[in-house]
C-alpha cells in the first residue's frame, strides 16, 4: 500500500512538472497598431511557451491587443521555484502594461497607462527589499514621465510600492532596452540614466520607498553594461 501511494503521488506530480516553463517567444507579427516605438511598425499577437515535456502552448491575444516588446521575460515571481513570463501587454486604446503569464494564461498585470501610443520599459525582477516578496521595476513612458515605478507580487496579484520621477532607460526608436538591476554585493539596485541622459543613476528599495544616487557619466550603451557588471 505505501509503495502504491509513492506511486499516485509521482503520477500527481506529473502534469505540474510538464507545465514548467522552460522558454518563450513572441509569434504572429502584427501591424494593427501603429506606434512603433521600438523602431519598426510590427509588433506582436501571440506568445509561444515551450514546456519541460517539449510541448508549446500558444497564447493568441485579441485583436485590441497587442504583446509591443522584444522578447519575453522568464522569472519566478511567485517563489515557487518554477519560471512565469513577464511582458509587455498593449491595448491599441489605453496603452501599454506590465503582465504577467503562465503555462495557463494571463495570471495578473499592472493597470493600463490609460491612453493609445503610452508605453513602458521593464528593467527586471529581484526581492529589492530583502521582505520576501518579488518586486518588479520598469519605467513608465521613458521619453515623456520618466518615472520609475516598482510593483510588489503579491497573493496573485501586482500591487504598487513606490514611485521615483526623473529616470528613464529607452530613447525613441531603439530595438532594445537598457538598465536593468543589479547586486553588487550591498543589495539590489535598479539601474537607468537621468532625464537628459547625462548620468547613471542607482536606485534603491527600502521602507517602501525609493532613492537613487549618481555612480557616473552615461557615455553610450557600454556604460550601461559596466554599471550591471559593478564596475561603478
Amino acid at each position: 500500500m505505501r509503495a502504491l501511494w509513492a506511486v499516485l503521488l509521482i503520477w500527481a506530480g506529473l502534469p505540474l512538472a510538464a507545465q514548467t516553463i522552460t522558454s518563450a517567444q513572441y509569434a504572429e507579427p502584427t501591424d494593427r497598431y501603429d506606434h512603433g516605438i521600438l523602431g519598426d511598425d510590427l509588433e506582436w499577437g501571440a506568445l509561444v511557451l515551450t514546456l519541460r515535456d517539449g510541448s508549446k502552448v500558444t497564447l493568441r491575444l485579441p485583436t485590441s491587443r497587442v504583446f509591443e516588446d522584444i522578447e519575453p521575460r522568464l522569472a519566478d515571481v511567485d517563489g515557487d521555484g518554477t519560471p512565469e513570463v513577464i511582458v509587455i501587454e498593449t491595448d491599441l486604446a489605453r496603452g501599454a502594461s506590465l503582465a504577467i503569464y503562465d503555462a495557463k494564461g494571463k495570471r495578473t498585470a499592472t493597470p493600463y497607462i490609460g491612453r493609445t501610443h503610452r508605453w513602458l520599459a521593464p528593467l527586471g525582477v529581484a526581492d529589492l527589499d530583502n521582505d520576501g516578496m518579488v518586486e518588479l521595476a520598469y519605467i513608465d513612458r521613458p521619453h515623456l514621465a520618466k518615472t520609475l515605478r516598482v510593483w510588489r507580487y503579491q497573493d496573485g496579484r501586482l500591487l504598487p510600492v513606490a514611485d521615483l520621477p526623473g529616470l528613464t532607460n529607452h530613447q525613441i526608436g531603439q530595438d532594445f532596452i537598457s538598465g536593468g538591476i543589479r547586486n553588487c554585493g550591498q543589495g539590489p539596485e535598479i539601474i537607468t540614466v537621468n532625464a537628459n541622459w547625462s548620468r547613471l543613476m542607482a536606485s534603491t528599495l527600502n521602507n517602501n520607498d525609493l532613492s537613487t544616487r549618481d555612480i557616473g557619466a552615461h557615455t553610450g550603451p557600454s556604460s550601461f553594461a559596466s554599471a550591471l557588471g559593478c564596475s561603478n
